[in-house]
């Protein structure tokens, strides 16, 4: 059945559709047509399908339910975007889709017999039934893991770019309904700035789809848009939503393109309400909608919701409803109100004199389910007391393929709460609304328990107003409550239970009325516990429709009232919001060191390393085989590896010695000019954060190396200190300005000897020392350092002159067999030498005696950061060391994070493993219990599979324990 079926109703000027642009889609593999503008729902109710989706837990069919995003009963994929909410979503051409939570397809659904077993998935059986006996939980932690979350994201899907901005204003209107749009104007025309924001595509809010309830809305919505398209200081951004609100009015709005920061001086809130369900058995079954959810699709998708209906109402405007879908030409079969008497309101009248039959204080006790649960084909239906209890012995079963719900409304006051405003119960509405709000946020409209149209837009107006003086700081005089015309807009127990269950108040959890009435008797009974026992509210939805009808269980079962129960703590997202939207668009710089055409004429093979592009490996066979050649290399003759991507800082000032020794945990004070030292820095916590080389070039200057990650942060870590300190020091982060390379290996010597004047023996230019000298023509700071275990030196130049520094040493070293050597190969030579990386072996929670960087501490100094921990934690026993380790087999080799184990605990982690090309074994540094710390001593290691395999603890270096190639 395509789009132009029975199912779409004439065209109308305020419909959201363009009928001449018709598309082409597939659902479950079927082909089927809609219009530009229409939603994923609204095209495939008007396409005459009926089950668009699976519930959570008992994979129950589901159909359109408020048509606006506030139940997650269709979610639907693509290959490329899991769990799009189809009520919202707008359908494009040629979009391939399918529903979520379904094993085999909906129709088809494997798991859809769950729901017969559902008396033996009470609420809360997983806390009871999954413990014991102990030996079947990771069986059954597998298949909770195999069921749990919804959809599937494909890690072949191309990204897609969202980017964020910044923006301000005087004052941010959320809502435009009649209340926004009022806010926004009186707000503009007090000269504030204004960004007026919608999450639908037009202004109008409810007015767009209000139909008979309200018969003004038509030209309400003209004179407001009139009005307002004549301020220039109004911005207004439709189908843009309002995700969350944070400390100091700065707002989260999310379009489709980007997220916006907003910053705004005052709010109002003008979101209006959630509308919310009757309860009775089948009452999730697809047919069953809100009274909005077809306003919806009659109005603005022009798709006719069912053929005959029952309407259930505990309101006027639900007889508005029922109005229109007898305009529309549905069979309203009759009106269940569950009021005892409607005051003789106009619309009741209207009705009555349409012919619908009227019955009061009736409600619905039952959906009476058509084949397969895929749809309801009566309405079982009989008098209902305020209780909810049904009067079974006067049941009337009305035909019908629709039962269409108007009971009753809850505040979308989502961003009240974030912001840290409260709610009270209204008993003559109710309904709760805002009791206090925050000093920088006005409500106005439904949202603040107003319904009559003139209350609403004079309640908005006042809201922008004072908004507006707020944020020039003007005195605001005590704000005024608007006369409302419109009586109990909700029902207080639009819940009618039934002995044998499928009575729904959660759909998206599939928590029943006996789920919650069960968890309050077992102790759950506040609302906070409630929710996390019973998981009522925390669906895709996050209670919207769920909430409120919670609650009133509660307090029934209680006997609390409901005022005292309240609602659950808001918290951001109002919507569903994905991880893309969070990170930004997909931008990820790559800095390039002055070597990169270099090494990519010798086909290096790059790896990311913090914002920068390095050479992990060179050549073109496979990646072992490499990094094995480039280690036998510096081992025997010499390497060159392109190191400038430290972090490089000059330290002056006549307070520089005192600044680092406030900043690293060693002395520097008595460092001689010409000698470099190790450097080690903790933060306030004694956690090891960096590390590198310090120089001292003169009395007041010193030159710092830090790790490739913690540039950046060192040097604005630096500028903070000397700021609070108030020491002469000038801090210069010169990474960029200055590139470095290492030569290292036996020959090095010789190689750099043919480029520089530089006397270069043992005794002219010992191990730890410092030279500028000219190589290959380039002015160079030249530090004797041996971070790979063999004689090297590092060469810091200008970064404009590198890539000639590299060729000369290149050229000078080719007699010898020089080669370029890789990150990789960087560190298999330092874990052979049992050099530890930042990071790497030590976490965020290492400390320096617990990494074997203790001797790197002087505790006597006055002060260092951390210093006060460290002391702290010196005095307290050692939990875990970092040791080396070999492995006597290396058929089963472990990988980085793979735990140590110790009669079934957990004892350590492996924090760095591999085969040495040096010395033809694994070997691995660990971190483990102190008690198995000395060498010679064996511990087990969890590898994947869950086999346990034998390490050896051994005494570092592993290579060169003396310490003799690198100080030659």
């Amino acid at each position: 059945m395509n789009s132009d079926s029975t199912y779409r109703l004439p065209k109308v000027d305020h419909e959201w559709i363009d009928r001449e642009r018709p598309i082409s889609f597939q659902f479950e593999g079927r082909e089927y047509t809609g219009f530009v503008g229409d939603s994923i729902s609204s095209a495939l109710w008007g396409n005459g399908l009926r089950m668009l989706g699976r519930s959570f837990k008992y994979h129950r069919p589901r159909g359109v339910y408020s048509m606006s995003g506030h139940d997650a009963n269709v979610m639907v994929a693509t290959a490329d975007r899991p769990n799009m909410r189809g009520d919202t979503t707008l359908l494009e051409d040629g979009m391939v889709l399918n529903a979520v939570n379904t094993v085999g397809g909906l129709q088809s659904d494997l798991v859809k017999h769950t729901d017969r077993f559902s008396k033996f998935l009470p609420v809360g059986f997983y806390y009871k039934a999954f413990h014991t006996p102990a030996w079947l939980f990771p069986a059954h932690e597998r298949i909770i893991r195999d069921i749990a979350g919804l959809g599937s994201v494909n890690p072949d899907a191309k990204p897609v770019p969202s980017p964020k901005r910044y923006d301000s204003c005087d004052v941010l209107v959320i809502g435009a309904g009649p209340s926004g749009i009022s806010a926004a104007i009186a707000a503009a025309k007090a000269g504030a700035k204004v960004v007026l924001v919608d999450e639908t595509r037009c202004l109008g809010g409810s007015l767009c789809f209000a139909g008979a309830a309200l018969a003004d809305a038509e030209s309400t919505i003209h004179n407001l848009t009139s009005e307002l398209s004549e301020l220039d200081n109004v911005d207004v951004r439709l189908d843009t939503c309002v995700r969350g609100c944070y400390a100091d009015n700065w707002v989260a709005l999310v379009d489709g393109d980007r997220l916006t920061k907003m910053r705004t001086c005052q709010i109002v809130v003008a979101t209006g309400v959630y509308e919310q369900p009757a309860v009775f058995r089948h009452n999730d079954l697809p047919g069953v909608m809100l009274g909005t959810g077809a306003q919806r699709l009659l109005h603005l998708y022009r798709v006719k919701p069912m053929e005959r209906a029952v309407v259930v109402v505990g309101n006027d405007y639900g007889y508005g409803v029922a109005l229109d879908l007898h305009e529309a030409g549905v069979i309203v079969a009759a009106i269940a109100d569950l009021r005892t008497s409607n005051d003789d309101s106009e619309l009741g009248q209207a009705a009555a004199a349409a012919g619908i039959k009227i019955m009061q204080g009736h409600g619905v006790y039952e959906a009476s389910p058509a084949a397969g649960l895929c749809g309801i084909k009566a309405a079982q239906v009989c008098p209902v007391n305020a209780e909810g209890v049904a009067m079974t012995g006067s049941v009337t079963s009305i035909p019908c393929d629709g039962i269409v719900m108007a009971v009753g409304w809850a505040p979308a006051s989502d961003v009240i709460g974030h912001a840290g405003g409260r709610l009270a119960y209204s008993k003559d509405r109710a309904q709760f609304r805002p009791d206090k709000l925050p000093d920088n946020m006005f409500a106005a409209g439904r949202v603040n328990g107003l319904f009559g149209l003139d209350a609403r837009l004079d309640d908005g107006t006042n809201a922008g107003a004072l908004a507006a003086a707020a944020a020039a700081g003007e005195a605001l005089p005590s704000r005024r409550r608007p006369d409302d015309s419109v009586s109990a807009p909700s029902h207080p127990y639009p819940i009618v239970t039934h002995p044998e269950g499928k009575v729904f108040v959660d759909l998206d959890e599939d928590v029943q009325y006996k789920d919650i009435v069960n968890g309050a008797r077992e102790g759950f009974d506040s609302a906070e516990l409630l929710k996390r026992y019973t998981t009522v509210g925390m669906g895709p939805s996050q209670g919207k429709i769920s909430n409120l009808n919670a609650a009133r269980v509660l307090s029934k079962t209680t006997g609390e009232p409901l005022a005292d129960i309240g609602y659950t703590t808001f918290r951001p997202f109002t919507r569903s919001t994905t991880i893309g939207t969070l990170a930004g668009r997909n931008y990820h710089p790559e800095r390039l060191t002055p070597m990169h055409a270099r090494h990519v004429a010798a086909g290096a093979e790059f790896m990311p390393a913090g914002s920068w592009l390095r050479p992990a490996y060179y050549g073109p066979r496979g990646r072992r085989e490499a990094i094995a050649r480039e280690v036998r290399t510096v081992r025997q003759s010499a390497g060159l590896v392109d190191v400038s991507t430290l972090g490089k800082i000059d330290i002056c000032g006549s307070d520089a010695a005192e600044f680092l020794e406030r900043m690293y945990t060693g002395r520097f004070s008595d460092l001689a000019i010409g000698r470099c030292r190790y450097a080690m820095m903790c933060d306030d916590t004694a956690v090891v954060i960096d590390d590198g080389m310090a120089v001292r070039l003169s009395d007041d200057r010193f030159y710092i190396t830090t790790t490739t990650s913690g540039a950046a942060a060192i040097v604005r870590e630096m500028k903070r200190w000397v700021i609070i300190w108030k020491l002469n020091v000038i801090v210069i982060d010169q990474t960029g300005q200055l590139a470095a390379m290492n030569l290292a290996g036996p020959k090095s010597r010789e190689i750099l000897s043919s480029l520089t004047d530089l006397p270069l023996s043992g005794d002219d230019f010992p191990y730890l020392h410092y030279r500028e000298a000219l190589v290959a023509g380039v002015p160079c700071r030249l530090l004797r350092v041996g971070f790979v275990g063999e004689l090297g030196y590092e060469l810091h130049a200008p970064a404009q002159h590198a890539a000639t520094l590299w060729d000369a040493v290149i050229d000078a070293g080719a007699a010898h067999g020089i080669r370029p050597f890789g990150v990789e190969a960087q560190r298999m030579l330092r874990l052979e030498k049992g050099h530890q990386i930042i990071g790497q072996d030590t976490d965020g929670l290492s400390n320096p005696f617990e990494a074997g960087l203790g001797w790197a501490v002087k505790m006597d100094k006055k002060f260092f950061l951390g210093q006060r921990s460290l002391a702290i934690v010196q005095k307290q026993t050692v939990t875990r060391a970092l040791v080396g380790f070999t492995l006597p087999d290396c058929r089963w080799m472990p990988e980085e994070c793979h735990l140590v184990i110790d009669h079934g605990d957990i004892a350590g982690r492996v924090t760095s493993i591999s085969v040495s090309p040096t010395l033809d074994c694994a070997i691995g540094m660990a971190y483990v219990r102190p008690d198995q710390a000395e060498p010679g001593t064996i511990f087990s290691i969890r590898i994947d599979g869950g086999k346990l395999i034998e390490a050896e603890v051994v005494k570092l270096p592993f290579y060169d324990p003396g310490n003799g190639r690198q100080k030659l």
